[in-house]
């Protein structure tokens, strides 16, 4: 699989800490991550084969609660990984396993149909992660940016229609528009003909600015619906170079309630629905994430979208044919996450992603 970010701070750290320490905090991780309670000297002992006494494992665990990597929550008796602790332990102590065969066959399985659109593909890829992982899934979706080659409005049902938008090297994506009601077929036909016009072979992002300027000064021989449809239709789409680009697909945020024990959860989990609803600080991060190489995993407070949701995200970002990113697919969940299977899971969703999209374009190029 593809390799994970590492800091070296991180692998300063690690080194700093003994043999013994790196055991007792890799089992307290363990642990907490399998039961999601504090992790006392006793329980530790037995983990251990007893082969190290209680009284010796809390004088280790006091030493790590110093640095910053373990904390008592109440009065328990017993410590937790700080998001500290976790970091250093996924990033540097984790013994990371594989897919099964048929867990890869699985995948690909429920990914692969080869009637799906771009986004069906996507959010079923989503949807399967979400399912495997018992955590919330989410792809962000290329962004729309390449020269079109066609573009068509068709009459979906009274009040909406269907905005049908293919790139040049194949790619179809479908949004829905609403419309006027009565609205006739000649003006979704007007429209179809005026946009494919003035786009193909351009950006949306490039030909933009021009058809808004020429609708606006009345060049053009289009009526005022179809002038409307036009410029509801570009709306869809944005299209400038600064803005954020891709779509948001979340799938299995129920999930992350499934696990839910005390209140203080209950919020943090909120906070995160909220975080999501709005969708532009997670864009903004899967988009940082795209321009990283491989597995990336952000845990925590490690950033400001998760310092209040007590949750982590295992993202990864798939390619097209030019190994170019083009979008991230990963899952959010608890802190907790079980990172030794979750991880090479999204690894391998995001070379299957990846690697269906692009047929999809080459299906489209022979057609």
């Amino acid at each position: 699989m593809g390799p994970i970010a590492f800091s070296g701070l991180q692998k300063d750290m690690i080194a700093e800490l003994s043999e013994r320490s790196r055991d007792i905090l890799r089992h307290i991780v363990d642990a907490y991550c399998e039961t999601g309670e504090p992790v006392g000297s006793r329980t530790l002992s037995r983990r251990l084969g007893m082969t190290l006494s209680p009284a010796t494992i809390r004088n280790v665990m006091a030493d790590l609660e110093e640095a910053g990597l373990l904390y008592s929550p109440h009065t328990s008796a017993g410590r937790v990984p700080t998001d500290l602790g976790l970091r250093l332990f996924v990033h540097g102590l984790l013994e990371i396993g594989d897919l099964s065969e048929d867990e890869r066959k699985n995948i690909e399985a429920q990914c692969a149909a080869a009637d799906r659109s771009l986004n069906q593909v996507l959010e079923e890829a989503t949807s399967v992660l979400s399912g495997l992982s018992s955590c919330a899934g989410l792809v962000l979706a290329p962004k729309t940016d390449r020269p079109l080659k066609h573009i068509e409005f068709l009459n979906l049902a009274p009040g909406r229609a269907l905005v049908v938008m293919v790139t040049e090297d194949g790619l179809v994506e479908n949004r829905v528009v609403e419309v006027p009601l009565g609205l006739p077929s000649s003006t979704l036909i007007a429209a179809s003909n005026y946009l494919n016009a003035r786009v193909v072979g351009r950006t949306l992002a490039e030909a933009k600015a021009d058809i808004l300027a020429e609708i606006e000064h009345q060049k053009s021989q289009l009526d005022q619906l179809a002038a409307k449809l036009v410029e509801a239709g570009l709306a869809l789409y944005g299209g400038a170079k600064d803005e954020i680009g891709g779509t948001l697909i979340v799938k299995g945020q129920a999930r992350l309630l499934s696990d839910v024990t005390a209140i203080k959860d209950l919020e943090r989990i909120k906070a995160l629905f909220d975080a999501l609803e709005t969708k532009d600080a997670m864009l903004r991060l899967l988009e940082a994430a795209n321009h990283a190489e491989g597995v990336q995993i952000f845990i925590g407070a490690e950033n400001e979208l998760f310092n209040h949701a007590g949750c982590s995200m295992i993202i990864a970002p798939y390619t097209d044919s030019h190994e170019q990113i083009v979008g991230a697919i990963g899952v959010i969940g608890p802190a907790r996450l079980n990172y030794a299977r979750i991880i090479p899971m999204v690894d391998y969703t995001a070379k299957v992603v990846g690697r269906l999209l692009w047929n999809k374009k080459d299906e489209h190029r022979a057609a």
